[in-house]
């Protein structure tokens, strides 16, 4: 498996330099083709002689192995990885351009209302220095919609005079972000609290920790989970949850789906799509304040 082993780093430093794909990607991609290593040697299958049959059988072992998000994922890095081979002409055809991903099934997002936001965001007098910055990070995905890692990457010169921030998202594409929810005051008495956890000593990241260095996504995902458990909340809270907190907050307030989905970074509109769970009420006060009939209509 020498050749295999060969063309796998090749393409795997095509989607890291070429493409621009993240190191977690490359990673993920890494680990997918590993465990397509696997099923080719127990099966004794040359990986420049794949037919049809052979990618549908595959597909069924992962679909045995995993559940269908990770199946899919992980027939995709092989489609793509058979895209490289074709594209350098080392195969004539890609064995796995028509088999199709299992299907996923949509899950909607979890999302705090208002009120159960406020609880997790509200300050109290007893409050440490960093439980001030624990908070001001959950207020800050809430108010932006920001991934974690685009969270801890944020340098204090980031932050724009009119309250925009560059973001470098996925796939290495800039776009705007606005903080205009965290108010001046907010933001000022954050910049003090870093100044009294940094205690001089430098740096440029907006988030630190007591040692000035930024803060790991790991951390983040941690620390919103602690800060909200005690919370009358009973689901568990992710930063994704944040992240769809905003988007629905902006949705149920009249945003359009498209500028929703400029500011989370979405690619394609049938990503954003899943964040449209608005209520049967909504829909109805939506409907009796636009419609023409409906304008006349007693609410019922």
């Amino acid at each position: 498996m020498k050749e295999y082993d060969s063309y796998v780093n090749s393409y795997l430093e095509y989607i890291l330099y070429e493409l621009n794909y993240s190191k977690k990607t490359k990673d993920t991609y890494l680990e997918a083709l590993k465990i397509y290593r696997l099923f080719l040697e127990e099966n004794k299958v040359n990986f420049l002689k794949i037919n049809k049959d052979i990618a549908n059988k595959y597909k069924a072992y992962l679909i045995n192995k995993y559940k269908a998000k990770t199946s899919s994922l992980k027939l995709s890095a092989v489609r793509s990885f058979y895209d490289y081979l074709e594209e350098i002409k080392i195969i004539s055809n890609n064995p796995f351009i028509n088999i199709h991903n299992p299907k996923v099934p949509k899950k909607l997002p979890n999302f705090l209302k208002e009120e159960e936001a406020k609880k997790v965001i509200e300050e109290k007098k007893e409050d440490s220095i960093l439980d001030k910055r624990n908070k001001f990070i959950i207020k800050f995905l809430f108010a932006t919609g920001l991934r974690v890692s685009e969270l801890v990457a944020l340098k204090v010169n980031d932050l724009g005079s009119d309250k925009t921030i560059k973001v470098m998202g996925k796939g290495s594409k800039e776009r705007i972000i606005y903080y205009k929810a965290i108010s001046d005051e907010d933001l000022r008495n954050y910049l003090e609290v870093r100044r009294e956890i940094l205690k001089d000593k430098p740096s440029e990241y907006l988030f630190v920790s007591e040692t000035g260095k930024a803060l790991s996504t790991r951390w983040i995902e941690v620390l919103v989970k602690e800060e909200t458990k005690n919370e009358e909340i009973n689901y568990k809270v992710t930063p994704h949850t944040l992240r769809h907190s905003f988007a629905t907050d902006l949705l149920n307030n009249g945003a359009d789906i498209r500028s929703v989905g400029e500011l989370l970074g979405h690619e394609s509109l049938s990503t954003t799509q899943i964040y449209t769970h608005v209520t049967s009420k909504q829909l109805k006060e939506v409907y009796n304040r636009t419609h023409p009939k409906g304008k006349d209509t007693k609410n019922t």
